[in-house]
């Protein structure tokens, strides 16, 4: 008889919301105190969590126990207690050396952007200067001795040269950083490193990338995807060692170098592309612009790749994320990528031409590898295509941005994550994955490999043959022996 009158128990839990501590009240389901919380003034009801919180103070912890003095009892036995972990999927012990391995390029401080794109004004060429209004970048502006404004425009303008980009730079160093619109191309290969180098700080003793090796990759044809790939790989390999000089990393042994990637390894915190490409970046330096041919680097050790299958949304995902896209271009773009198989970078250089509806086919410009090719146009697409043409006439490319010029690839990814949260897919999944799903959804149809391999522009068969694995098709004919017991 005596439990049937022990007081009911308050237990206060720690809560912490937007980076300051709560308290969360917990107790049995009773009326009575539910009642007496609310007639608290300092505590209040969360519809967030679903229950009392109130600050997390000593004040407010004693006005508890006054509060409820002989009506219940106030437990904090949970308050204080150490936050429980939970396991962890898998535990790495790494080597003392690499612990030793920092990120050597350290970066500067937020700034703000400064857009530059392409203007013609009473035929001539400029380029505009394009910000969110900033009394800094006006001010350096205003006494820029490379920028004007133009009143016609109403914007700043400078000379499209390389003498003036490189002006500009030095004048918004501290202030504010340059990006390039997608359609300007810059040769000056001393400048684009500048543009690429703009956001590290360039302390005591730190390497700029050689100037010789990015114009050897420019001049043997590479893409600046990957002359800019390269170029912050050995960045970051020459300022790892930059306490040595450049002329002693000049001289460095197969050893020393493969010592750095092995380190990388051993971090545990790299990708495997990532350490493959930066072994490329270091043995092009060292065989093709110092021309160390007796460092050959066959033994660098490279990890293998694992053959991770391809992540594929169900059609019924697809679809759902198709359905909530309201915004005409968006879902244009999200079409694309599934119905042709495109790349996020073949969807933004897609021009106008490229669309050619009478024979039912996309034409793929300078894809992957600088190759063309040209994959289905469907339908649906075409009266997408139509209807959103009549309603923003693009001039030249098939996607521009809201001030002109090409759609850029991260507003693409952003679009893409909106629609897919809005839709409910849980699924882990970027842009590319529709790309892998277009491919395995053509092969469950019953098409053709080698159709698919055209259609998706592999170089060879065996990349193609990766859908294989994930496919469903003629899987459901098979039965299991465990089913025949």
């Amino acid at each position: 008889m005596a439990y049937l009158h022990q007081l009911p128990v308050l237990f206060l839990n720690p809560l912490e919301h937007a980076g300051k501590a709560f308290i969360r009240i917990w107790h049995k389901p009773n009326s009575f105190i539910s009642k007496r919380l609310k007639e608290a003034a300092w505590i209040k009801y969360s519809k967030t969590y679903k229950c009392f919180v109130m600050h997390h103070s000593n004040q407010a912890i004693e006005m508890m126990h006054q509060h409820f003095q002989g009506l219940a009892k106030v437990d904090t036995r949970y308050l204080y207690k150490p936050k429980r972990l939970r396991p962890a999927l898998g535990t790495v012990i790494l080597q003392q050396e690499s612990a030793a391995l920092t990120e050597p390029l350290e970066k500067v401080p937020v700034r703000p952007v400064v857009r530059l794109q392409p203007l013609e004004h009473q035929g001539k060429a400029y380029v505009q200067l394009s910000y969110q209004y900033n009394k800094e970048i006006y001010s350096c502006l205003k006494q820029s001795q490379v920028a004007r404004w133009l009143s016609d425009m109403q914007c700043f303008v400078i000379n499209a040269e390389s003498q003036s980009m490189h002006l500009l730079l030095s004048e918004l160093e501290s202030v504010a950083q340059l990006w390039l619109a997608q359609t300007m191309q810059v040769k000056d290969m001393a400048l684009q490193a500048r543009l690429w180098e703009q956001s590290y700080q360039k302390g005591q003793g730190y390497i700029p990338c050689p100037l010789a090796y990015l114009e050897k990759l420019f001049l043997l044809n590479y893409s600046l995807s990957t002359i800019r790939t390269y170029h912050s790989l050995l960045l970051r390999f020459l300022n790892a060692h930059k306490d040595k000089g450049l002329d002693v990393l000049n001289a460095f042994s197969e050893e020393q170098i493969n010592h750095y990637h092995r380190s990388m390894v051993q971090a545990g915190t790299y990708s495997v592309s990532f350490i493959n490409q930066s072994i490329n970046a270091v043995k092009f330096y060292f065989q093709r612009v110092l021309l160390r041919h007796e460092v050959q680097l066959n033994q660098v050790e490279r990890p293998e790749k694992p053959e991770r299958l391809p992540q594929v949304l169900s059609k019924q995902d697809v679809l759902k994320i198709l359905s909530v896209t309201e915004n005409l271009k968006h879902r244009c773009m999200l079409q694309l990528l599934y119905a042709g198989g495109l790349r996020i970078g073949e969807v933004i250089n897609l021009k106008l031409t490229d669309v050619q509806s009478e024979r039912n086919l996309l034409l793929i410009r300078g894809g992957k590898g600088k190759k063309d090719r040209t994959t289905l146009l469907s339908q649906k697409l075409l009266e997408s295509l139509r209807a959103y043409y009549k309603v923003y006439k693009p001039k030249v490319w098939l996607f521009e941005g809201q001030t002109g010029g090409q759609y850029t690839v991260e507003s693409i990814r952003n679009v893409f994550r909106a629609c897919k949260e809005k839709a409910g897919v849980k699924a882990p999944a970027t842009p590319h994955t529709l790309r892998h799903s277009f491919a395995t959804h053509l092969l469950e149809q019953g098409t053709d490999l080698r159709y698919i391999q055209v259609l998706l522009g592999h170089r060879s068969s065996k990349t193609t043959e990766i859908y294989t694995h994930i496919t469903t098709h003629a899987l459901d004919k098979i039965v299991s022996p465990l089913d025949n017991l």
